[in-house]
């Protein structure tokens, strides 16, 4: 195992933290040790990386998260910390909430409504928000109505913004949106568990099969009731993540940009649909930024036996860290990787199958960790892309560059959008 802890390497290289660990390692190899927080650690990819980090009999989750991301993006105790029986149980109600097709089809007005609203706002000029922030507020309205959470959409939207502020700055300890986020985050947990206690104490009516009602009376594998604030950190990791979707859509505005030919594509697709949500091309537009732009670059699990992956071994108590974006990227699982390809997803239904499609992890959606979210935020993005492809409305170039070194990253300006022909010139004092 190498000597140097790498942990500095990864807060300096961010989303080039894998490319730069495997050039220690032969070409197209699974494994590469390290060491991370002081620990020896594996690195892997591929589908056999895949494979050994959802395996229940010798990685476990809990735990592994560092500390400061835990307990500001997922929060205390959630779902995500969870192994076993404990967590299949709560991840059921997650699977019955969020992952069940009938609640894609309950979510699909509500966000046709909001990108149609963003979108027209845009065309008529009443709008100069960027891609990421008209999604932090389109998403957050849409996802919060069908979850059952009360307040005008002005509210909604301020909840949004808090949301999608400690989805920003969770990664950043060194910084002080890092503050804010831990600040963003108390607000959100007295919130959600006040709206858990109103709904306890019929002060809040909620609809049965919403996120609000299912965590309200959500018990756990002895038959208790959760906790208040911990049935609130629960329906806030049902809202956040399609919330984060914004990054994805910031960087939908950024290929879309740069390869016209897709937004002409999606246009006419959605002007024959009539509708912005559910296109095929729109969906396919979007799987490839998801593959290409993943929200993390990589996820930590422990070692609860000694592992061993093509020729590499770590000890049990040892880490073992699935490279997310290297296997969405991997040489060995794609055609040209390089490539940013939306085609390569084109009347692909079955997307789970793909072992090596991992932005929102992998394993099984029902009894392993892989988030049972996914189709959600994929239908907010595809519904994204299609608005943004609208002949109407120009995504200007300036700031569209990434910070790759920034954990999560975006292009700097989000994706700035104007009305087609309009001024771009703003006043040099402002």
């Amino acid at each position: 195992m190498p000597v140097l802890d790498d942990s500095p390497s990864l807060l300096v290289r961010g989303y080039g933290f894998g490319e730069h660990l495997w050039r220690r390692a032969r070409a197209g190899a699974r494994a590469v040790p390290m060491r991370l927080l002081g620990r020896d650690a594996l690195f892997v990819r591929g589908a056999e990386g895949v494979s050994l980090f959802y395996d229940e009999t010798r990685i476990r989750r809990h735990g592994a998260m560092p500390a400061f991301v835990q307990e500001t993006l997922f929060g205390h105790d959630s779902v995500h910390s969870l192994d076993g029986d404990e967590h299949r149980h709560r991840k059921a109600t997650f699977v019955d909430v969020a992952y069940d097709d009938a609640q894609v089809e309950r979510l699909t007005p509500y966000l046709e409504h909001e990108w149609q609203v963003e979108r027209d706002a845009w065309v008529d000029g009443t709008s100069d928000r960027s891609a990421y922030d008209a999604a932090v507020g389109a998403l957050g309205r849409a996802v919060m109505r069908w979850s059952g959470v009360p307040g005008t959409p002005a509210a909604k939207t301020r909840w949004a913004a808090r949301l999608a502020q400690v989805v920003d700055g969770f990664g950043v300890p060194y910084s002080p949106e890092f503050l804010m986020a831990v600040l963003n985050r108390g607000w959100s947990d007295r919130h959600a568990e006040r709206l858990i206690e109103a709904v306890r104490a019929a002060e809040l009516e909620a609809d049965e099969g919403t996120a609000l009602y299912e965590w309200a009376w959500h018990r756990d594998e002895k038959g208790v009731l959760l906790t208040p604030r911990r049935a609130g950190i629960e329906l806030q990791n049902v809202l956040r993540p399609m919330i984060a979707v914004a990054r994805f859509v910031a960087f939908a505005a950024k290929q879309l940009h740069d390869h016209p030919e897709w937004r002409a594509r999606i246009a006419a697709e959605s002007a024959e649909r009539n509708a912005l949500v559910g296109g095929p091309l729109a969906i396919a537009f979007a799987q490839e930024i998801r593959r290409t732009a993943p929200f993390v670059p990589m996820l930590p699990g422990w070692a609860i036996t000694d592992v061993e992956l093509d020729g590499e071994r770590v000890p049990a108590g040892g880490r073992v860290v699935l490279d997310i974006l290297g296997t969405d990227t991997d040489a060995r699982s794609w055609r040209f990787p390089e490539k940013f390809d939306p085609e390569r997803f084109v009347g692909l239904d079955d997307y789970e199958a793909l072992r090596v499609f991992i932005p929102h992890g992998g394993g099984d959606v029902a009894t392993g960790h892989r988030c049972p979210g996914e189709k959600l935020a994929i239908a907010g993005l595809a519904g994204a892309v299609a608005a943004l492809s609208d002949p109407r409305v120009t995504i200007l170039d300036e700031g569209l560059e990434v910070n790759r070194r920034r954990l999560p990253t975006k292009p700097r300006s989000g994706g700035r959008v104007r009305a087609e022909g309009a001024s771009t010139s703003r006043c040099p004092f402002h």
